[in-house]
């Protein structure tokens, strides 16, 4: 019930969680407004049609004005903010844009909703594991601090400290997520392993891992990240959740070739070998996250482990790119 009656601003809706965050809102009957930068007819918002359904605000992060006359003009009682310069690599080859983008734009989505405090009544920022930065002992724990190295860790470590200061000065109910390695259908950017990997076997070529291969990262479907933010909406004024980070990962860290021979069992494509670079530059080599909080307060689990969400992806590109090849014929 709640919300059919919310009025919701969903910024980065253009992204693999945004789409599938916009898609589920819509099916709760909520009102949704979406900030979009660059059309793009590939994203799954856009191609699913479920864009037809919002209100589209047109704007980047960092135009303030474009970000508070969203919420004002459409009377927004909750932002979830998701838009970000998402590429570990493009953060290191170009940082200005990626701090401008993570850190300018999250200030102004906070400031805007501290002038329109009086709408606004729930904020989730969508942070990530790199906040945590390099650390000696793993898992990570929401008690750790932000202490992020390289150009994107450190854009999402001020992601964090941006949203605490606003929610402990200005009483602002934000929440934090910060989740692993997030994959599933509609996630366009070919230089992750998913879904890089799952082109590379349907067009039968051998995938690429940049690093040895070595490197172990959280994997967690975009449906139960979906779930975790909004359900962190839904408590975000709660004693306990108000002002909180809460991890969320799917309960076992891989290594990126765990992950590709997960990929090559379901598509049954052993013959195709990866191909190891072993070039990875300013990544951390081990992240995983404890999500024990997250269910302890919310009490939220994923419902995929890693061999169902693959499936459920592999079967996404298949008909994306099948449709892509036979509208280009």
């Amino acid at each position: 019930m709640m919300w059919r009656e919310s009025r919701v601003l969903v910024t980065g809706a253009t992204g693999i969680v945004g789409s599938w965050l916009v898609k589920s809102l819509l099916e709760k009957g909520a009102f949704v407004a979406t900030l979009v930068r660059d059309w793009n007819p590939q994203s799954e918002l856009i191609r699913s049609g479920d864009v037809q359904r919002t209100t589209v605000v047109s704007g980047e992060l960092e135009n303030y004005q474009a970000l508070e006359r969203a919420i004002s003009e459409n009377d927004i009682d909750t932002v979830f903010h998701l838009a970000a310069q998402p590429l570990v690599g493009i953060a290191l080859r170009s940082p200005l844009p990626t701090f401008e983008a993570n850190i300018r734009g999250t200030y102004h989505v906070l400031e805007a909703c501290r002038i329109h405090k009086n709408l606004v009544k729930r904020i989730v920022v969508a942070s990530s594991d790199k906040a945590y930065g390099d650390v000696e002992v793993l898992p990570y724990t929401e008690d750790m601090p932000p202490l992020g190295r390289f150009p994107y860790d450190v854009s999402k470590s001020c992601t964090d400290l941006l949203a605490r200061s606003y929610s402990q000065t200005y009483d602002l109910p934000v929440t934090i997520a910060r989740c692993g390695n997030i994959y599933g259908g509609g996630d366009l950017n070919w230089s992750r392993i998913v879904p890089g990997t799952i082109r590379s076997f349907l067009k039968q070529e051998c995938p690429i891992i940049r690093s040895d291969g070595k490197f172990t990262r959280d994997y967690i479907f975009v449906l139960d990240v979906v779930q975790a933010y909004m359900l962190l909406a839904l408590h975000a004024q709660e004693e306990g959740v108000r002002g909180e980070a809460f991890n969320f990962s799917g309960e076992r860290p891989w290594t990126v070739l765990d992950v590709v021979s997960e990929i090559q069992i379901l598509m049954e494509c052993h013959q195709l070998a990866p191909i190891v670079m072993n070039q990875a530059n300013a990544e951390i080599r081990d992240q995983y996250l404890d999500s024990s909080k997250a269910k302890r307060i919310l009490n939220w689990a994923p419902l995929y482990n890693l061999g169902k969400g693959l499936a459920e992806t592999i079967t996404w590109y298949k008909e994306f790119l099948e449709q892509k090849s036979t509208t280009k014929c």
